[in-house]
């Protein structure tokens, strides 16, 4: 039987999403119903899908599936877009849960439609024998930010052809997994990141665990388009839906690093009913 659901559009930086709220686990969608809620022709139109879920010991969860239908892996775009949703529901507090473990976000700036959010990302760190969490090849940089990510540096990234070198990295024979792929330009006050993104097979306007892959990537190949404040380092980003910035502590020597965060809008779109 068909049901009424209420669905809610909210941005990051450009990368939208439908977000649902399904604190009572009533909602179980199938991966055909979710590339609907995203199909911009026959749907609401999103690059992306979440659940907000009951929290348990945390104060909520988060499900997110891009929009093939498929559940994905950590967004941290929509996971700034989650925490303005849930403030917007009244949570006060984003301690949450998300595929790739903790999170918690920090409410910078608030309003009814408008939000700055500040997300923990997850630590870069060595695994049990020692190795970098960050594998260098003679192209470019590959890391998991809590998606994996192929950080490739270019000369002029606003020219450049990201729909069609982003396909051919996407299944290189290296990433088994395949890979999300971004490619950066290092400017002298920021770094211009464009991101080719597994599961919408396309460009996004922003990829929040893409910029934070950019921007240490760019610390380890020697960029110095950054601020610090102390240990901390904060690179600013140029996307093409709007400015981020990440901020994290280098350890290791520089190879691994911690107390990474996110920072950067999530913005409310509309609301409405669809039946499914």
């Amino acid at each position: 039987m068909a049901q009424r659901i209420k669905v809610y559009k909210y941005q990051g930086a450009g990368n939208d999403f439908v977000i649902i709220d399904n604190r009572d686990g009533s909602i179980n969608l199938d991966d055909s119903q979710i590339r609907w809620l995203c199909d911009r022709r026959f749907g609401v139109g999103a690059d992306g899908m979440m659940l907000l879920g009951a929290g348990g010991e945390f104060d909520f969860t988060m499900r997110y599936f891009n929009s093939d239908g498929f559940e994905g892996t950590m967004c941290g775009n929509g996971g700034r877009c989650l925490v303005a949703f849930a403030a917007h529901r009244g949570i006060k507090r984003f301690d949450f849960t998300a595929i790739d473990g903790y999170h918690r976000a920090e409410m910078l700036e608030y309003s009814n439609y408008r939000c700055i959010v500040r997300l923990k990302m997850r630590d870069l760190l060595p695994d049990m024998e020692g190795n970098s969490p960050i594998t260098i090849y003679p192209e470019g940089y590959f890391l998991d930010t809590g998606s994996d990510h192929f950080v490739i540096f270019v000369d002029d990234v606003m020219n450049y052809d990201v729909d069609g070198e982003g396909k051919k990295w996407r299944w290189a024979e290296r990433f088994p997994k395949g890979t999300n792929v971004n490619f950066v330009e290092i400017a002298q006050d920021k770094i211009k990141v464009r991101t080719y993104e597994r599961g919408v097979e396309a460009e996004t306007f922003a990829c929040g665990t893409g910029v934070t892959a950019s921007s240490i990537a760019s610390f380890v190949h020697g960029a110095k388009g950054y601020t610090t404040s102390g240990r901390r380092v904060r690179f600013e980003i140029q996307a093409l839906g709007d400015y981020m910035a990440v901020d994290f502590l280098p350890i290791e020597g520089g190879i691994a690093f911690e107390d990474i965060w996110l920072t950067g809008p999530a913005t409310f779109v509309f609301e409405t009913e669809v039946e499914l």
